[in-house]
Order: structure tokens, then C-alpha cells, then sequence
């Protein structure tokens, strides 16, 4: 069921996903709401299951992982578990959609280097063929909703 989210909670939205560290009194001055206010809604989000954690942004580069991917995977089996498993285990592999059309996934992976990244590839490829395409640079990073979608 989606949640109804009015223009302070869309507010409130954008203001946590540019700085999950905000403090509340801050939040509350910027979406014109009392701290107590603010907590309450953050609250109601976060049991309703649209705010669902906080997170650190991680420079990839400077943690070691200079080397940036989006693997596309054609799965041609039903059992999926193994391929689960990998992704449950390889920590490189950040980020995993199961999509319609020829390929059955794509991944995002970090690696430390080229040889690195070909040892991921060369152990995706026993699920399947591959085609990876290695990230120049980002134009725009992830970035979440900021507020409903007309139409």
C-alpha cells in the first residue's frame, strides 16, 4: 500500500536524503515545523516503512575501489538461490535488479582493480553470459525521490 505523503513529509523526504545526520531542531526550522513536530513525522515515516534506514556515502575510490561497472546477466535457469548466494557473499557486488527483456539482471559492482573485476565477471559467467560496461564517471549520483510524481 503506498503512503499518502503531503507536501511537509515530501519536505521532510528531501531534506534527510541530502543529510541523514540533520538534527531534528535544524529539520524543523527547514520544513517550518516544532522539533517535537518533526519527530513525530519522522517516526510515522520510518514505521510506515518509507524511510527505511540511514546510510553513510562511501567514496568508492578512496576506499579502495577505483573501478566502477554495471554488469548485465542473462540467467537462462529458474534456480536462483546460487546466484543469491553469490551476491549475499561477494560484498563488491553492491547493488542487484532483477529486470524484464533480454537480460535477466543488472548489477552494479565496485572493484579494486581491472583483474579484479575479471574475476567477478568470470565467476557471474557460470550463471550465464555477461556484458559489462565499465563507468567512466558518474553524472549523477544516486539520488532519491524529492516529491510525488504528477499524472
Amino acid at each position: 500500500m503506498t503512503e499518502s505523503l503531503d507536501a511537509t513529509d515530501w519536505a521532510i523526504l528531501a531534506e534527510v536524503q541530502e543529510d541523514g545526520r540533520i538534527a531534528l531542531t535544524e529539520l524543523g526550522r527547514r520544513v517550518s515545523l516544532s522539533a517535537s513536530a518533526t519527530t513525530e513525522r519522522l517516526k510515522r515515516l520510518e514505521a510506515a516503512g518509507v524511510i527505511t534506514g540511514y546510510r553513510a556515502e562511501v567514496n568508492l575510490e578512496k576506499a579502495g575501489f577505483p573501478v566502477l561497472a554495471v554488469v548485465r546477466l542473462k540467467y537462462p535457469g529458474s534456480r536462483h538461490q546460487p546466484l543469491h548466494r553469490l551476491l549475499e557473499e561477494r560484498t563488491e557486488i553492491l547493488e542487484c535488479l532483477r529486470t524484464t527483456g533480454d537480460d535477466c539482471y543488472t548489477l552494479k559492482i565496485a572493484a579494486g582493480s581491472m583483474a579484479h573485476l575479471e574475476k567477478l565477471i568470470d565467476e557471474l559467467a557460470q550463471f550465464g553470459s555477461t556484458t559489462t560496461n565499465v563507468v567512466y564517471s558518474q553524472t549523477l549520483p544516486f539520488r532519491g525521490p524529492r516529491g510525488p510524481v504528477a499524472g
